[in-house]
């Protein structure tokens, strides 16, 4: 049974199947999945190495398709898009948190925030103004002509996060977004999901860490490329 009213969910996946293919073996990653997420839910995904999350991730944020089943985004399918499809899809509606920041070295923070607006072919007058306002909202405006190396890895975080906003996306989907901070500036770049969900975005945490995973209000837990549990854990409202 679904945790969420179909009617405002802002995702729904249902009996998803991915199979991959090594030689002649067939390998599960998942196995008739099936979950709505709705608008501004804080949830984690988990489970372990080889569980899943990783496929499903990849999923939720258009970076693959299902073998079989059903994926509806924002009120679109898009299991059958194509690559070109699947992009203008991540662009317009899907904000990437990764563990490894993944920003360009050679660029300025500038650049690097302003980047998927370029991809989108934003006029440029616009992308400035996105993109200040996004570097502003994380804290670093004192740090647009800074690059990558200038900065701490909680600021190049900051920066991941600037650029997850500037398309005001309908999710941000972040990968295990603390796994190389220290545990101070975890808590600071999670306490920037708690305010960012606050005021009103949906939030995709995937992790494998308890502590990182309690800032979400529900709680995703796959085995063996099947949904183990989904348990809302903290009261949206109260908290």
């Amino acid at each position: 049974m679904s945790l969420v009213d179909q009617q405002r969910a802002i995702l729904s996946l249902r009996d998803v199947v991915k199979t991959y293919f090594m030689g002649d073996e067939a390998v599960h990653a998942l196995s008739g999945v099936s979950l709505d997420i709705g608008k501004n839910e804080y949830v984690a995904i988990m489970g372990p190495s080889g569980s899943g999350k990783s496929t499903l991730m990849n999923i939720i944020g258009c970076l693959d398709v299902p073998t079989s089943g059903t994926y509806s985004l924002d009120g679109e399918m898009v299991a059958d898009k194509s690559e070109g499809e699947l992009a203008e899809i991540r662009n317009r509606l899907i904000g990437f948190v990764f563990q490894t920041f993944n920003l360009i070295p050679r660029a300025d923070i500038f650049h690097n925030v302003e980047l998927p607006l370029i991809y989108g072919g934003i006029p440029k007058a616009e992308r400035r103004k996105r993109t200040e306002e996004a570097i502003e909202q994380v804290g670093l405006a004192d740090r647009m002509r800074h690059k990558p190396n200038e900065l701490s890895g909680g600021q190049r975080q900051r920066v991941a996060i600037a650029r997850a906003l500037v398309f005001n996306p309908s999710i941000i989907l972040a990968d295990e977004p603390t796994g190389n901070l220290d545990s101070k500036t975890g808590a600071e770049i999670m306490g920037m999901f708690d305010d960012l969900h606050s005021a009103g975005q949906t939030i995709i945490l995937v992790t494998h860490e308890d502590d990182i995973a309690a800032h979400a209000h529900r709680t995703i837990r796959l085995s063996d490329g099947k949904l183990e549990s989904d348990i809302l854990t903290r009261d949206a409202a109260a908290a």
